[in-house]
């Protein structure tokens, strides 16, 4: 290209990128479109376009497409965490529901609810700080001349014990109301979300979606190992610490948004990988592919159980439950555990 920027455009996985985005995409206005007073996806479109009556402006500008916009950036995050998690620790477990970074991120916005009875922003404050207070524990427990694969994996199943622990504390100590409340978030839901909940998560992909893929090519380099990178000359333990404290922001906002929604983390990246089946950490492909998993999850627990509807954390730990065994006995098979 002019100036000598080169890019290197892998077709599969650009296909793979657009269908997941028109996916999301169409489960969102289907969503939109769902609920006790149903709107057509016409009417849907021409209300997004501006062109809709007061009724449905309404119910769609103000009820229904905040929902749908924190469903997708919690999922982006999350899938863009995970993937992030999974590269460095070059381990499929590598993820916030595995060590501990979502239960950590429930532990600080438990403080704020039960303790308290704060007010969204300031529950959304308390599990920014409890998810970088997690990481940056699992960061110095798992440091022995480097972060590896595995050691961050069982010192994170450790956290998570811990902060499952505190957790289950705090639940205790709460009075009823405080800890109804507390529940109703602990199982991860989208209901009630507005834009109070959509613009500081916006605001925070704006500004770590951009710094993390900058540093994409350091990543992808330093899944050949550490030494070979800083042979090729990344500055690994910058670009390490820059990626993991991005990732942890970015799972602790989405966690302060809809509470610690299950194993979209676990499962966007390794479905994004066996889509685009291209090597590397998948950035791109793993936030669409979060995005579109956790709005059609929404879509599901609202429609696939009659008049019942389920938080979209219930969907998702059931799906992503037997997921994560299928992994383990992969895993295992291949001898990799």
């Amino acid at each position: 290209m002019p100036g000598g920027l080169s890019l290197r455009l892998d077709l599969r996985a650009l296909s793979v990128v657009v269908l997941l985005l028109a996916a999301a995409c169409v489960a969102g206005v289907a969503l939109i479109g769902t609920g006790d007073a149903k709107i057509p996806v016409a009417d849907v479109l021409r209300t997004l376009a501006g062109d809709g009556n007061a009724y449905q402006d309404f119910v769609v500008g103000e009820l229904r497409l905040p929902r749908v916009l924190v469903g997708l950036l919690v999922g982006a995050s999350l899938g863009l965490g995970g993937a992030l998690f999974q590269s460095v620790s070059r381990n499929p477990l590598g993820s916030p529901d595995v060590l501990g970074l979502s239960q950590g991120s429930t532990a600080g916005a438990l403080v704020v609810i039960v303790l308290m009875s704060g007010t969204t922003t300031q529950v959304t404050v308390g599990a920014l700080i409890g998810g970088l207070a997690t990481g940056l524990a699992l960061h110095l427990l798992a440091w022995k001349q480097g972060v590896h694969g595995y050691r961050l994996v069982l010192v994170g199943i450790g956290v998570s014990a811990i902060a499952t622990a505190v957790n289950g504390y705090l639940l205790t100590e709460a009075d009823l109301v405080d800890a109804a409340r507390a529940v109703v978030w602990m199982t991860g839901s989208l209901n009630g979300r507005d834009w109070d909940q959509v613009r500081p998560l916006l605001a925070l992909c704006a500004v770590l979606v951009p710094l993390v893929l900058v540093q994409a090519g350091g990543l992808r380099m330093m899944e050949m190992g550490d030494d070979a990178a800083n042979a090729l000359g990344v500055r690994v333990q910058r670009v390490r610490l820059v990626l993991m404290v991005s990732a942890v922001l970015l799972v602790a906002a989405a966690t302060a948004a809809a509470g610690p929604v299950g194993f979209v983390a676990l499962t966007a990246p390794q479905l994004a990988r066996r889509l685009t089946r291209s090597p590397g950490p998948n950035l791109v492909p793993s936030m669409c592919m979060g995005a579109a998993l956790l709005v059609a999850a929404d879509w599901a627990s609202q429609r696939a159980f009659g008049a019942d509807q389920l938080p979209v954390g219930v969907v998702t730990g059931v799906l992503g439950g037997g997921y994560l065994l299928w992994l383990l006995v992969t895993e295992r098979r291949a001898g990799r555990i």
